[in-house]
């Protein structure tokens, strides 16, 4: 298993969390990025920068991801691309995606873009609460246990 983080827009408080994860479980975690990523001297952790563009990041994140790999992404198309690859996608709030509950979260973010699109101010995300750094915590480390039961085995 490789983590993979959609860095654009991963809050800082999941990187901490990804960074000493990474180092503790010996997991190679990559923050994929058009920007340069400020990542911690550590054998585990490295930053791809990409290109500037629309959904560049995604596209190079799909391009590597791998069957049992982990995805850290609030982006619901690209959480929906890489489970049709096999892997996990995890949203900085500790929500698993998956093959069921991908699609309706899919239906629901193209009904809101329609509405911005015709004008309606929908708002933004609240922000992250204390809560939802201990629930992206608790599921990495589900994710990361299961991963060390596989390799025992």
């Amino acid at each position: 298993m490789r983590i993979w983080v959609d860095a654009d827009a991963c809050p800082a408080p999941v990187k901490q969390i990804l960074f000493r994860a990474a180092q503790r479980a010996r997991v190679q975690t990559t923050l994929v990025a058009n920007q340069p990523v400020r990542v911690p001297a550590s054998r585990y952790v490295t930053q791809l920068q990409v290109s500037h563009g629309f959904d560049v990041a995604d596209d190079a994140i799909v391009e590597r991801v791998a069957a049992g790999d982990l995805v850290v992404t609030a982006d619901i198309p690209l959480a929906a691309a890489v489970i049709d690859k096999g892997a996990h996608a995890l949203n900085p709030r500790g929500e698993l995606y998956t093959a069921d509950s991908i699609k309706p979260r899919l239906t629901m973010r193209d009904f809101m873009e329609t509405l911005r699109a015709s004008g309606v101010h929908t708002g933004g995300p609240a922000a992250l609460s204390a809560g939802d750094r201990r629930a992206f915590a608790n599921e990495l480390d589900k994710l990361l246990a299961r991963r060390e039961q596989g390799e025992r085995r």
